[in-house]
């Protein structure tokens, strides 16, 4: 069985680390999805406009393609209890697809760019394959009151970020607001918790380097990557 990309998507996150764990967490996170030129018709998606989110179903490949394992740690739980692989949304899966809600924001069509989709809160690297693209049915696909277990109701306390006003200059209003959605979430793991450690990850062209003490999360360098 063989699947063909029908698009890819493109945003501020090149690597796996400090990309939202979930779709959603970071709302003001924009992302283009780039059509491939096979499925570039406008016609297929007329009516697209009607829908306030979608769904995307896409390959984990960029993350890394690893064996799959019956069992895995999910850093939402601290990477010491071991679940069941089915039980999780772990990357280390049998078939490496992923399904994520996205917001739609627009829809452009050019000559030179073809059809482009500007979506909001995804949590996929750029450069990831997209295999389809479907509305979200709120009556169909929501059921708010289900039951999670361990995983239960987000009760994460988020961090108080701070960010150098010299190190905001650098980015748009949207990059800010998505840089902190994400960094007020703790992109360490959970099994991560040295307050005089530094982390860093690259976001929007740039190493964005910070610790966390308490429940103080502290951006202390953004270094321009090479091009």
């Amino acid at each position: 069985m063989e699947f063909t990309p029908v698009a890819y998507i493109y945003n501020d996150f090149p690597s796996k680390f400090g990309l939202p764990r979930q779709s959603g967490m970071s709302e003001h996170l924009l992302s283009k999805i780039v059509m491939e030129k096979s499925f570039d018709n406008i016609e297929a998606f007329r009516g697209i406009e009607d829908f306030e989110y979608l769904w995307l179903i896409w390959l984990f490949e960029p993350m890394g393609k690893r064996e799959w394992s019956p069992t895995v740690r999910p850093p939402k739980l601290g990477g010491n209890k071991r679940m069941g692989v089915f039980a999780t949304r772990s990357p280390n899966r049998p078939n490496p697809i992923g399904l994520t809600r996205v917001k739609f924001v627009s829809i452009t069509h050019s000559a030179s760019d073809g059809t482009v989709l500007t979506v909001a809160g995804a949590d996929l690297m750029s450069g990831t394959a997209i295999l389809d693209i479907k509305p979200y049915l709120p009556y169909a696909d929501s059921a708010p009151e289900a039951y999670t277990g361990p995983y239960g109701p987000s009760k994460q306390k988020l961090l108080e970020v701070e960010i150098p006003e010299d190190i905001e200059a650098l980015f748009t209003l949207e990059q800010r607001a998505a840089l902190k959605e994400v960094l007020s979430y703790d992109p360490r793991p959970g099994y991560q918790t040295d307050s005089e450690r530094t982390y860093g990850f690259p976001y929007a062209g740039y190493d964005i380097r910070f610790k966390v003490q308490g429940q103080t999360l502290k951006v202390i360098e953004a270094k321009q990557l090479s091009k």
